[in-house]
């Protein structure tokens, strides 16, 4: 087992023009040290030892809540995408991204600190065919909060799904659920 580049990255709670395309493709092909520390450059060095070596890489994101582990994942996605030339293909980033509402609808909760804080760990594997062309992705969730269900501290919220149920209880397709507004569940929706 052997530790690779670490890289770390403050959250600065605004966009920042330095994850648009033009970027990627300066990271793109680049050796680790030549360029200025960045996601982009751990992305180029794994699909690169990935490439060279014909070996499985791994890209760990931590960090606490509303540190950008849900944003870092996505731009890394974005890069390899755009950098095997699979963007064009198969849009699968886009449907990998797409699946990220269902995930955080389940997944992610309003805390005193983040108003939709992942209180999952999630474990995404991206696949590549022989090219090196992202062909599939599969998504793991693990770790779920689930005290959260029954309790929050004050202040917190519920996982997302019960106030979206809540408010579609109207729908006739949810009418078998008997589901009330979420301020009449308080026990449960806090």
């Amino acid at each position: 087992l052997a530790v690779g580049i670490i890289l770390v990255a403050i959250n600065p709670y605004k966009q920042l023009p330095i994850y648009g395309d033009a970027i990627i493709h300066a990271y793109s092909g680049q050796n680790m040290g030549d360029m200025d520390p960045h996601i982009f450059a751990v992305a180029e060095e794994a699909y690169k030892q990935m490439a060279r070596n014909n070996k499985n890489q791994s890209i760990i994101v931590s960090g606490e809540s509303g540190a950008g582990k849900t944003v870092s994942a996505r731009y890394t996605m974005r890069y390899f995408a755009t950098v095997s030339k699979s963007s064009g293909n198969a849009h699968v980033e886009d449907k990998v991204l797409a699946s990220n509402p269902i995930t955080e609808a389940v997944g992610n909760a309003k805390t005193t600190r983040n108003d939709n804080s992942s209180r999952f760990g999630k474990y995404t594997e991206i696949s590549f065919d022989r090219g090196y062309q992202i062909i599939g992705a599969n998504m793991r969730t693990y770790l779920l909060e689930k005290s959260r269900v029954v309790f929050q501290s004050e202040n917190e919220r519920n996982y997302h799904i019960f106030y979206q149920l809540c408010a579609s209880a109207m729908q006739p397709e949810y009418a078998h659920l008997k589901l009330g507004r979420s301020q009449e569940n308080n026990l449960l929706f806090a």
